[in-house]
């Protein structure tokens, strides 16, 4: 993880907690049912992941389209156009049940790495950027397999 700035690295990891402990009070319901009397069910299980990972979805489309910023021509037309394709996913595939919606954003998910190489590939991301976003990527697809259980 060298050359990925430390306050990048540091608040991309801490970004994770929420898909983490979703996924943790998935496999062991005990935690979410001990958690449930202070959290409340919103920040227990698949939902707090959902939530959270349809605001982070969307978050990314904004900074998708920050990279577009530093293009010109038909490359900046092209960008703007692709950077809100993640929030529009998410607007669009999320609904239909904990399980549909796991799926759909772990595909949204795959698909935003797909849009950040290609940011990155016209120099519009900085250069450590696909190995910060494939680390958070996987640990978030990771994160949200034990919904589909």
């Amino acid at each position: 993880m060298k050359h990925i700035p430390r306050a990048a690295l540091w608040l991309g990891l801490a970004g994770l907690i929420p898909f983490l402990w979703g996924a943790a009070t998935v496999v062991w319901p005990e935690l979410g049912a001990r958690a449930m009397p202070m959290l409340g069910g919103r920040f227990i299980g698949p939902y707090v992941q959902l939530f959270y990972g349809a605001v982070i979805l969307s978050f990314m489309s904004g900074v998708l389209w920050g990279f577009a910023t530093r293009a010109t021509g038909q490359v900046a037309a092209t960008a703007y156009a692709l950077s809100v394709l993640p929030a529009l996913w998410v607007f669009f595939t999320t609904g239909g049940g904990a399980q549909a919606a796991a799926i759909n954003l772990g595909a949204g998910f795959v698909g935003l790495l797909g849009l950040d190489w290609l940011f990155w590939k016209q120099g519009l991301a900085p250069p450590w950027w696909m190995h910060l976003r494939v680390l958070l990527t996987t640990i978030v697809v990771l994160s949200l397999l034990p919904v589909l259980r």
